[in-house]
């Protein structure tokens, strides 16, 4: 079997490794890249032939997991997709939005490039190519072997990172007998709000592990609550807004959950909550109608009858994103991206960036390059939509609401192994990347790799 690595090797985004045993090709992941130049590397030609492709398998439904999947059958993949169900669910609507901003975009700079005399550009997909993406899905479920064809079996395990994740084993047979690759997927923290906590793997004989927070810890989601009622409350005092930047898959379904349950412990009172993405609003109903995925206290908080105690808003029309920039006091508006890339946020940041009285609320990870990570790193100045934001607010980083396992559970996650692994480091900014392979060595002595996009291995 051959192994390589063509997305999310020493960067966190654009996933993709690629399989190939004998004539089986065999694709984990097919996500798209996001930071610097992102959509002149999302309109790459793929490294492989589409068409050659037997299967694809989806750890979970994350754009930068997924977010490749159209432009892959666009250039001739017509073999299986296979994921968990609430994955697929969650998948059909991330794409679909996907599909929608790539035509919006398109034909925005389109008219840009008609009066000045500039090319003309296709979108990197359509909503037709989404279309075309579903028929192709087949649903499974945790902890059943499977078998893909002749010398190939797998099973699906839950990764405990967002609804319907997974870690990947994958059993086949070469030269030697049979062997065993381990995807990791994105390894969820212990004790997320909603669903379950990771299952651990006990035996493989190779290991692709994400390192996203590799080398660090996230504060205790106790102490990170806590601050988030702090600044809720300082802010409100204060006489400003509360924004969160969140992503729409899985964050914001957590956030909802937690602020439900600070009113009803009488923490919070009174609070007016905007969920300014109708993609968010979509998601937390697959949410709501997967409560089998649910730990078991989640699913009595985690309805959408919530919204009476937290006076939960959903803006569904442009007109409702914009009259919240009217709003100059006491709302809490939670909206996409979560690393500020696009989406609706931008607008509210543009109008509460420059207030002192305001605070933004990152909780989630913000990769290098993108706007997000410029706010959290200090800048004082920065541009949100073509326009110079003196940045006033109060920044707030709460790393317990992280969906992603920290530095102490991967290492967690790896000793429960019963055998000693050769292991690929992935998924993790290339400091991260490298600082987790070193305590993984120090620690338990295994081989170990960190890829570089386009390496391959024979496994």
């Amino acid at each position: 079997m051959k192994l390589r690595f063509l997305g999310g090797a020493r960067t966190v985004t654009g996933t993709c490794f690629y399989l190939v045993r004998g004539k089986n090709k065999i694709l984990v992941d097919c996500g798209m890249y996001q930071g610097p130049n992102a959509a002149e590397v999302n309109r790459n030609k793929f490294e492989f032939d589409p068409s050659e492709i037997d299967c694809l398998f989806l750890t979970h439904s994350h754009l930068d997991h997924v977010g490749l999947v159209p432009k892959l059958i666009r250039e001739g993949f017509t073999g299986k997709i296979i994921t968990t169900s609430a994955a697929a669910d969650i998948t059909e609507l991330i794409l679909y939005d996907a599909a929608h901003i790539q035509e919006t975009d398109t034909e925005w700079h389109n008219r840009k490039a008609l009066r000045s005399g500039s090319p003309i550009i296709e979108p990197l997909y359509t909503r037709r190519d989404v279309d075309n993406v579903l028929p192709l899905i087949e649903r499974k479920n945790y902890g059943k072997i499977e078998k893909l064809c002749e010398g190939i079996r797998y099973r699906f395990v839950d990764a405990g990172h967002i609804l319907g994740s997974s870690s990947l084993e994958l059993w086949y047979i070469d030269g030697t007998g049979e062997k065993k690759i381990v995807f990791s997927g994105d390894i969820g923290k212990k004790e997320n709000p909603i669903v379950h906590d990771p299952v651990f793997v006990e035996e493989t004989d190779y290991l692709t592990i994400e390192s996203t927070y590799g080398n660090r810890n996230h504060k205790g989601m106790e102490a990170s609550i806590d601050e988030l009622v702090e600044v809720i409350k300082s802010t409100f005092k204060k006489g400003g807004n509360v924004i969160i930047p969140s992503f729409a898959l899985g964050r914001t379904q957590d956030l909802l959950y937690i602020l439900n349950k600070l009113v009803k412990e009488d923490r919070l009172f009174r609070i007016n909550v905007y969920i300014d993405s109708p993609l968010a609003e979509r998601i937390t109903k697959v949410y709501a109608a997967h409560p089998e995925y649910f730990e078991a206290g989640a699913k009595e908080l985690f309805n959408l009858e919530s919204r009476d105690a937290l006076r939960l808003h959903f803006t569904r029309r442009i007109d409702d994103s914009i009259a919240l920039n009217r709003i100059k006091r006491e709302a809490i508006i939670i909206a996409s991206s979560g690393m500020c890339e696009g989406g609706r946020v931008k607008h509210h940041l543009k109008h509460n960036l420059w207030r002192k009285e305001s605070s933004i609320v990152f909780v989630g990870f913000q990769a290098h390059g993108t706007l997000g990570r410029e706010i959290v790193d200090g800048k004082k100045i920065v541009e949100v939509l073509g326009e110079d934001i003196v940045v006033r607010a109060g920044i707030h980083t709460l790393g317990g609401f992280s969906a992603h396992a920290d530095k102490d559970e991967l290492m967690e996650w790896i000793s429960m192994f019963k055998n000693s692994p050769e292991i690929f480091v992935v998924h993790g900014e290339e400091k991260a990347s490298l600082d987790f392979q070193a305590l993984v060595n120090e620690r338990f002595g295994y081989k170990t790799h960190v890829p570089e996009k386009g390496q391959e291995f024979e496994i």
